[in-house]
């Protein structure tokens, strides 16, 4: 049997334990049914990143970033081509730092658009300014492994 792994929904903040042998299989919250793996950007919340940068064992990206903000409007469909190319290994999730300017505060961030990568809980990369697909990709592919 494969070692279960963290997961918090990004819909609900509940906190799952998936063997990581199933990522690839679409594995769903005991909770709210939401898929937990799977290519897509969600829009969380403060308390929901605060959980999922704590107790996530697969790597989460954040993406830090405003509506007013020009360069992460630009990056918006980046994110989501490297979040569905990274689907069964990485997740991906935004933060408005409008709504949320806690979250700002309380991971000093300084600019954005910044990106954020979490594993085990606690962040392990941070990347300033928009990037292509490939750039992300290969970004987290060089911290997370």
């Amino acid at each position: 049997m494969s070692k279960p792994l963290k997961l918090t929904c990004l819909s609900c903040g509940a906190v799952n334990r998936v063997p990581s042998d199933k990522l690839a299989a679409g594995p769903k919250c005991g909770i709210c049914g939401a898929r937990l793996m799977g290519g897509k950007v969600h829009e969380i919340d403060f308390t929901t990143l605060k959980k999922a940068a704590k107790n996530d064992d697969v790597p989460l990206v954040i993406d830090f970033w405003a509506p007013w903000c020009g360069p992460c409007r630009m990056m918006a469909p980046e994110f989501s081509k490297a979040a569905a190319a990274m689907r069964d290994r990485v997740r991906f999730a935004k933060i408005n730092t409008e709504d949320f300017p806690q979250a700002s505060a309380s991971y000093n961030i300084r600019g954005i658009p910044t990106m954020a990568l979490f594993r085990g809980g606690r962040e392990i990369a941070r990347q300033s300014g928009a990037m292509p697909a490939s750039a992300i990709e290969s970004w987290v592919n060089g911290h997370a492994g």
